[in-house]
């Protein structure tokens, strides 16, 4: 086995409960080596149990963890965390704040690297670009330089996987696109495994080779960014990842029918009443002869885009989106487009149509 196939990471049925309260369920999740997988789900969705699990804080009811051909839980394996080479990045950093930057770089060090200790730390502020902070203290940084001392004290220590719990949540929202977006650059040119733990669906499609979607204690898709955005598995995964714009339907042969017209289905869908899930982008407003009749009734600012809330010939009433602050003005007659194939899934028990509209806004 390589020293790279040795940082492949493979959970099987994984189950957990406390109290009574099942967390995880039978959770089978694969991290091949030298890749950042994300696990995204809801909050109290099991995302930190698992994490706790690989990392050896928690024991699993039932299941195995497998890092490269080692077990280290299940079958009888009870690897203690610190025998693991797993390294974990929490929310906050969680600097020793009595520690200068290259003391707590060099904490997690083992012993022959701790021996010369300068080399090695001055190394790993260079990856993470800190040059020339190893004098300064955790309260002289700035939140994202923490994170970066952070990730440099954990990468120092030559773990095999690197788990990463919301590492970026503490952050403001402009450091946080720009320190999650250096910290994953620096984790693929340093070939490290790691998996991610996140509620932040822009964070896990934007950052992560794959996502896994944990949902109630069980992992309900896991494939590329794109096959979760594009080809969701369940109308429950669609809402999840991104937003939707959901409208009933009616599907015959491949095709549904809907109050913006005739539209294909992009996944297979048996016949009948249907939850139509559109994607924002695929909506266009026009004034042309081109789509359905609509009227604008109400237009809302929020920066990046204007919703634009309208009402269709037969009543129904559509919220979608227009660039920037371009928006039509209220009672301005215009045509609602569709392109490309939609969603479509099997309505929910009942056949209770859904109300047309914007999930999340």
């Amino acid at each position: 086995m390589t020293e790279a196939d040795a940082s492949t990471v493979a959970a099987h049925g994984i189950h957990k409960a406390f109290g009574g309260r099942r967390v995880l369920c039978g959770v089978d999740l694969e991290v091949p080596a030298g890749t950042l997988t994300a696990v995204l789900g809801p909050s109290g969705c099991g995302k930190t149990t698992l994490l706790r699990i690989l990392a050896g804080f928690e024991d699993p009811d039932a299941g195995t963890v497998r890092i490269g051909a080692q077990t280290v839980a299940g079958e009888s394996a009870a690897v203690p965390a610190h025998r693991r080479r797993v390294g974990l990045m929490p929310q906050e950093g969680a600097l020793f704040p009595h520690l200068s930057v290259a003391e707590n770089v060099a904490f997690g060090m083992d012993r022959a690297a701790r021996s010369r200790p300068g080399t090695a730390v001055a190394r790993w502020l260079s990856v993470v670009g800190l040059d020339g902070l190893a004098d300064a203290r955790p309260h002289q940084l700035s939140g994202g330089q923490q994170q970066r001392v952070a990730l440099a004290r954990a990468l120092a220590a030559r773990p095999r996987v690197l788990l990463l719990d919301e590492p970026f949540a503490a952050l403001d929202a402009a450091l946080r696109v720009r320190v999650r977006e250096d910290i994953a650059a620096i984790l693929r040119d340093t070939g490290t495994t790691a998996l991610l733990v996140t509620h932040d669906q822009a964070e896990a499609l934007s950052l992560a080779d794959s996502v896994a979607l944990l949902i109630d204690g069980t992992i309900a898709q896991h494939g590329t960014p794109a096959q979760l955005y594009s080809q969701p598995t369940s109308l429950a995964n669609a809402r999840f990842i991104g937003t939707t714009v959901e409208l009933a339907g009616m599907a015959a042969s491949g095709v549904v029918h809907t109050p913006l017209g005739v539209l294909r289905a992009r996944l297979p869908v048996p016949d009948g009443l249907t939850v139509v899930a559109l994607r924002p982008e695929q909506l266009r407003i026009g004034t042309g002869s081109c789509g359905v009749p609509a009227r604008v009734t109400a237009c809302r600012f929020y920066g990046a885009d204007t919703v634009v809330h309208v009402e269709l010939a037969g009543g129904a009433a559509l919220a979608l989106r227009s660039p920037g602050d371009t928006g039509p003005d209220p009672g301005t007659d215009v045509a609602v487009e569709v392109t490309g194939d939609v969603l479509a899934y099997p309505s929910p028990a009942g056949g209770q149509r859904v109300a047309l509209g914007e999930a999340g806004r």
